[in-house]
């Protein structure tokens, strides 16, 4: 799983981590009977506001979040269970604010001085779960005013800053009580048993395949109930579930390089999940590109005229545009703030748009993992039309505010013991200049024929990436493709190489964009930066593109196995390279 990273590198391995997010639908009903956690928390909150508000410096915001959790997991190899659990877990974050909105504890760096996290009782112990908020409150409140007193004091002695917004904004409370907020603290037992059974038979489908050195399917089921409260006012209990099929196979090619191909799929529940056909004809597939991916021969560096397709569209506009569309990123001293002051001119070609959507649930069929109702700062979730006919006009903001957008638009996002910040939900991409995508082989042809090379590239699918967003370090990205066919303009069949990444500065990498397929489809993952890893979505039409540039990917010298598996002594289809790489 992704563990929060730390910027300047924002890391979003989106195949191997996908969120599968899918809503209980519910709807706002002000008059339900409050939990116990809720009213615990209320209670600690009114209490936690009116003793230390006698306090010199006192706090002018507290908030609450818990977040109560009951999931299964099973994994299984070779067709055997490795893993069976079931887990119900419940943390709180309670979040201090000394100061004022304009300057308080969390200005500058000093930004994870407001929170404090802890795990709470499981049980509906008032007093137990009490205790753990009271001290977590303190312990907050502590570092909170100590960190106060050095931000004035930088303050006063420190050059002003570019950008002197205040450090949180001013939002209306939010109440939202969904209708089903009691937390179920069981899975169904049938349900447990078909994820073993669908994990079993799909890792079982993987012994035939002696090349295939290590796989794993997992199967996840998931319910959390999120809970937050504000001195604001605000409460906010929202609940989702989640169910997760991921298939995962990896091989080694001769001269050291690891292969791997993953699939995911996301359903609302186990039985929802895709039919024991589809799933298998999709574990051939895997195994028949890991085959070919061994004795692909190694791509060289390479600049020139490339396609996307669909999927890898949308994990390079996550990575190249989304990013550097995330409100945080436009302030500060250290962040290289490539948008900031781009609002009303062209960022992209004019045939394309950009929205992000996270209370788009479903796209084209597709469950959107990106999609939810309230962000973890309880602001509710607003579409944000951030590029309009290429030209750039909003960020994606939480509660900090940058010069010239004052206030949250419900994107302020972090995985339990982080801080929200602003980031991407659902970012969707559209054109307005499409051909159809079959005929956008023969335009890449064209293109390579143009520029007189003897190939293009095609990228069919790619794992994530990583991108460099902060003026300490160069304003890069790099995303991981996993499979790449040289196009060839003399007629040649397709090739297919491995070992390269794309690399390349954004602001130039969307002037090379010509036009896009008629067809969208969506990337579903999670996505690491400095507020943990979160859910995302990335939806795009395949995208040809004047030129690209790959570079070689960086791999060990580790040889395959010297033994052939167990069962596969004499087997035909392990050739003598396989065998340590020996002739």
């Amino acid at each position: 799983m992704m563990k929060p990273l730390s910027i300047p590198r924002l890391v979003c391995l989106l195949v191997f981590c996908f969120s599968l997010l899918a809503s209980l639908s519910a709807s706002p009903e002000a008059g339900n009977k409050s939990p116990v956690l809720l009213t615990v928390m209320q209670h600690e909150l009114q209490r936690a506001k009116v003793d230390l508000g006698k306090l010199e410096p006192a706090p002018y915001f507290i908030s609450y979040s818990a977040k109560d959790q009951v999931a299964a997991v099973v994994i299984a190899s070779e067709g055997s269970l490795v893993n069976s659990t079931q887990a119900h877990t419940r943390t709180a974050d309670v979040i201090v604010r000394i100061g004022s909105p304009a300057l308080d504890n969390t200005h500058g760096v000093s930004r994870y001085t407001a929170l404090r996290t802890n795990l709470l009782p499981l049980q509906d112990d008032p007093d137990a779960i009490a205790h753990v908020l009271w001290q977590l409150t303190y312990s907050g409140y502590r570092t909170a005013s100590s960190a106060y007193l050095n931000v004035k004091t930088k303050n006063q002695v420190d050059a002003q800053e570019e950008d002197a917004s205040p450090d949180f904004s001013l939002e209306k409370p939010t109440t939202y009580l969904e209708a089903s907020h009691e937390a179920t603290h069981e899975l169904a037992p049938a349900a447990d048993k078909k994820l073993e059974q669908a994990v079993r038979l799909y890792s079982a489908a993987f012994r035939k395949y002696p090349y295939i050195y290590q796989s794993m399917v997992m199967a996840s089921s998931q319910n959390v109930v999120s809970y937050f409260v504000s001195t604001e006012g605000s409460r906010v209990v929202a609940s989702t579930t989640l169910v997760r099929l991921a298939i995962q196979a990896q091989t080694r090619a001769a001269d050291g390089m690891e292969l791997m191909r993953v699939e995911t799929f996301q359903a609302d529940t186990a039985s929802d999940l895709p039919s024991e056909a589809e799933v298998t004809r999709l574990v051939e597939k895997m195994a028949s590109d890991l085959d070919r991916l061994r004795t692909a021969p190694l791509a060289e560096p390479f600049e020139g005229p490339a396609l996307l397709s669909a999927r890898a569209a949308a994990v390079f506009f996550h990575e190249v545009l989304g990013h550097r569309l995330e409100g945080q990123r436009q302030r500060g001293e250290q962040e290289g703030q490539t948008f900031t002051k781009r609002i009303n001119q062209s960022v992209l070609p004019a045939f394309l748009s950009v929205v992000d959507d996270p209370t788009q649930r479903t796209l084209n069929g597709v469950e959107l993992s990106g999609w939810y109702q309230y962000d973890d700062e309880g602001e509710p979730a607003q579409r944000v039309e951030v590029v309009k006919d290429g030209v750039l006009k909003n960020f994606l903001m939480s509660r900090m505010p940058i010069k010239g957008f004052d206030q949250s638009n419900g994107h302020g996002r972090a995985q339990a013991g982080a801080m929200p910040v602003g980031r991407q939900g659902n970012l969707i991409i559209t054109s307005s200049s499409t051909i159809p995508d079959a005929e956008l082989r023969q335009r890449l042809l064209d293109e390579v024929k143009r520029q007189g090379k003897s190939y293009g590239l095609y990228f069919e699918d790619i794992e994530g990436g990583f991108t460099l967003t902060q003026r300490g370090a160069p304003q890069v990205f790099q995303v991981l493709p996993i499979l790449v066919w040289r196009v060839y303009a003399d007629g040649r069949p397709d090739e297919l190489v491995r070992g390269v990444d794309i690399v390349g500065t954004p602001l130039t990498a969307m002037t090379h964009i010509m036009v896009t397929g008629d067809h969208t489809a969506v990337f579903n993952g999670v996505c690491g930066a400095e507020s943990g890893a979160v859910p995302v979505s990335a939806a795009s039409p395949a995208v040809l593109m004047s030129e690209i540039e790959v570079q070689k990917r960086k791999h060990t010298l580790m040889r395959p196995p010297i033994l052939p598996p167990p069962g596969f002594e004499n087997s035909p289809d392990l050739k003598p390279a396989d065998a340590g790489g020996r002739q």
